[in-house]
């Protein structure tokens, strides 16, 4: 279990830390909300990746079967859902320079606390999460993915469901990880970035959500 939880680890890792549109849309969530919402949104992908992770090491092949068989639709919805979120990550981009001269100006220092008052999206950490969880699960393909990787391992079900489920957790604590690292960095760096440093980064994150959104489209039709 030990050696299954430690391979679940290196695998869920580098999978999560794959450059992609959930990269640009956790980053421009840290830059926007802080850490919390940053790493709420990336729990929410390693929930994605384990539910995938899952069904690949059980071996749930009438699920498995019916997801692939509808991949070309459900990767649709999640195409069009990311070019929806990286227009309102571009338009978005004004408001998002302005919290950061208000947070610079000042409003950190007043008596709510040394992150300002509460903003109604750091409150919102049950949708950031959903969110993330949904759009990773978008792409069904993922579950071949970890089917192949479980394979060659040689950890499924048929090995014992305890080494199988070790592999699971191992997969989500990975995925998790990287998401920690990443918002950790990105928070702290979050205020002494400048305001056109943060609104380019922003404008960036935003353009490649559409990318990537607008391929995954094309890919599906």
């Amino acid at each position: 279990m030990a050696r299954a939880l430690a391979l679940g680890i290196v695998i869920g890792f580098p999978i999560a830390a794959s450059p992609g549109p959930i990269f640009f849309l956790i980053l421009r969530r840290t830059l926007a909300r802080g850490w919390r919402s940053g790493l709420i949104s990336g729990l929410g992908v390693a929930t994605g990746d384990a539910t995938y992770a899952a069904l690949a090491a059980f071996g749930v092949a009438a699920v498995t079967n019916v997801l692939v068989a509808e991949r070309r639709w459900i990767s649709l919805v999640g195409g069009i859902g990311l070019v929806v979120i990286g227009v309102r990550t571009i338009v978005g981009t004004p408001s998002l320079t302005h919290e950061h001269l208000k947070r610079s100006h000042g409003t950190a220092g007043r008596s709510r606390g040394p992150t300002g008052p509460p903003t109604r999206g750091s409150e919102n950490v049950a949708g950031a999460y959903a969110s993330m969880v949904a759009l990773t699960l978008s792409n069904p393909a993922t579950i071949l993915s970890f089917a192949a990787v479980f394979a060659g391992l040689g950890l499924r079900v048929s090995s014992g469901w305890p080494s199988a489920g070790a592999l699971v957790v191992g997969v989500m604590l990975g995925s998790a990880l990287w998401w920690v690292v990443l918002t950790a960095i990105v928070a702290a760096a979050r205020d002494r970035l400048t305001p056109p440093i943060t609104r380019a980064i922003a404008l960036i994150s935003g353009v490649a959500i559409v990318a990537f959104g607008a391929v995954i489209v094309v890919a599906a039709r």
